[in-house]
């Protein structure tokens, strides 16, 4: 099954890329229709983080979520083997400045899971090499692909989350910009509950633990998903870097990512359940 969908995706790829986005946002429509428990958790987050929404305009949101979401996935096939010219010609890089004055310094790029994340890991791996951590996935068709996608370009330092730490603190330690995306539920180990949209949310504390230990600047990459493809922003350093605490650290991130997520909440990564670990005796909301 997963072979024949790769299949799809690299012959959907000769479309022009109107008609590609096109039938991701159809796909999107179906996973929306019969994907009953990811449609659940994405309307638990959006209920939970927009409480102001009323029951229509949640449905709303969910289904230009959805939409987008299938775009993100069909349009990976572009990223993996379409040519450079084409990539560069949809995915526009922004703010590379920030980065070209770090040349060879210890940097970390917080990258928020919005859904242009893997345009973003790919345009920033055409100029850079990059190093980051990858989920292996259960499927080692599926893991197989991701990985030589991600690979395509540069020189990356692709590390497992099985590798912990050690690896990746040298990475960042050598010079190599450090893909780093610490917004998800990854249970209750190296994280604490700080708010994310009002709710207490398990957050792991590495961003602020890797700074204070490799020295490393910080630059936020958002990725946002548009009409004529993917536009990658970096962003100016953060000041004042990891600051009093690890706790404030990592509220501030949150912060910075809720403040991203109100500029485009169709686009952040709505079908994971951020929210399900809780604190002693709350009880799940999934």
């Amino acid at each position: 099954m997963i072979r024949l969908l790769a299949l799809l995706m690299r012959l959907l790829t000769w479309l022009p890329f109107p008609l590609l986005a096109a039938c991701g946002r159809g796909l999107g429509r179906l996973l929306y229709l019969f994907g009953r428990e990811r449609r659940r958790v994405t309307l638990i987050n959006l209920g939970l983080c927009f409480p102001q929404l009323t029951e229509a305009e949640k449905s709303a949101l969910a289904r230009r979520h959805f939409a987008l979401f299938g775009r993100s996935f069909l349009e990976r096939g572009m990223l993996w083997w379409s040519s450079a010219e084409r990539i560069r010609r949809r995915v526009k890089l922004e703010g590379r400045e920030h980065l070209d004055a770090l040349k060879g310094r210890p940097v970390i790029l917080l990258v928020p899971h919005f859904l242009g994340l893997d345009a973003a890991w790919t345009r920033l791996s055409m100029e850079y090499d990059m190093s980051g951590i990858y989920a292996k996935q259960k499927n080692p068709v599926f893991n197989a692909l991701l990985y030589e996608g991600r690979a395509r370009f540069g020189k990356p330092l692709m590390l497992s989350r099985q590798d912990g730490t050690r690896r990746g603190i040298k990475a960042i330690q050598s010079g190599y910009p450090f893909f780093y995306l610490p917004d998800l539920d990854y249970g209750p180990r190296d994280a604490i509950f700080v708010p994310f949209f009002g709710v207490p949310a398990a957050t792991i504390t590495g961003l602020s633990r890797l700074a204070r230990l490799t020295g490393a600047t910080v630059l936020p990459v958002i990725a946002r998903m548009t009409d004529e493809g993917y536009r990658v922003s970096i962003g100016a350093p953060w000041r004042d870097f990891p600051g009093e605490s690890i706790e404030s650290d990592t509220r501030r991130m949150n912060a910075f990512i809720e403040a991203e997520v109100m500029t485009m909440p169709e686009q952040y990564y709505w079908l994971h359940k951020r929210f399900k670990t809780r604190p002693p005796g709350e009880k799940r909301p999934y």
